[in-house]
């Protein structure tokens, strides 16, 4: 059984030039997909470079230099490999996570990342949690003004979620790939359509976990964080959800 997964990026305006939270694949994977790493045999990505980030931006008008950040929940092969698209960016990733995929590497994450797709020599800003005390009883670490990581680990060590706070869509919460399955967070999709379980990503989402355990709270959290009045949680990988956002 396969299901159809999206790599959702947000792409946000603000004084200080263009944010993107997470870059999915990017126009360098699809010339050379060995930069993918293993994991391309099992994902067979879509290569239409209108659906790259990059693609995405200039589509609105844009240019690949007006985005001057990219904040990324984790450094997995499908949400880094945009960034070469963005040579002015500066790339934002926790602490956690820069050690393990890059300064202390181990054999898991060796298998993991894709050491290929920083290779370019980006500019790299580390963050380290878990921060102060933020809303809703969470914690939080300040990345740039009105964008917060949510440290999250269980899909990776240093994975986090990224609240954005926005002058006419509330709060919105990229979750990465804190959760898989939009149903474990949320009933409905932002507009209401009911959502049904999908077990292919929820038994992905526990086959890629370095930490189990974590998982449920992560879920737990979410699930608050969307019952907030004023608050959009999504995922990266739901289709369901990017389809109902993008129509909304």
């Amino acid at each position: 059984m396969t299901t159809e997964v999206v790599c959702h990026v947000l792409l946000c305006e603000t004084s200080d030039g263009l944010v993107l939270v997470d870059s999915g694949l990017g126009r360098r994977d699809f010339a050379e997909p060995k930069r993918m790493g293993p994991a391309r045999f099992l994902m067979r990505p879509d290569r239409d470079d209108a659906k790259t980030a990059v693609g995405q931006v200039e589509a609105r008008g844009f240019s690949a230099g007006d985005v001057q950040h990219i904040v990324l929940t984790h450094m997995d092969f499908d949400h880094i490999g945009g960034i070469a698209d963005f040579p002015e960016a500066t790339v934002h990733t926790t602490a956690d996570e820069y050690d393990w995929a890059v300064l202390n590497p181990d054999f898991t994450s060796r298998q993991r990342y894709s050491q290929r797709q920083w290779s370019h020599g980006p500019r790299i800003q580390t963050h380290q949690g878990p921060g102060e005390p933020w809303k809703y009883d969470l914690h939080g670490v300040e990345v740039l003004p009105g964008i917060t990581y949510l440290p999250m680990p269980g899909h990776t060590k240093g994975h986090a979620a990224v609240a954005v706070e926005t002058a006419d869509r509330g709060l919105l919460v990229h979750a990465g790939d804190a959760v898989f399955d939009a149903s474990l967070y949320a009933a409905t999709t932002p507009s209401g359509t009911p959502l049904s379980r999908l077990r292919v990503l929820r038994g992905f989402e526990r086959l890629m976990a370095v930490d189990r355990k974590r998982l449920d709270g992560n879920h737990a959290t979410l699930r608050g964080l969307n019952d907030e009045a004023g608050v959009t949680v999504f995922n990266a990988h739901d289709k369901r959800i990017l389809d109902d956002l993008t129509e909304s």
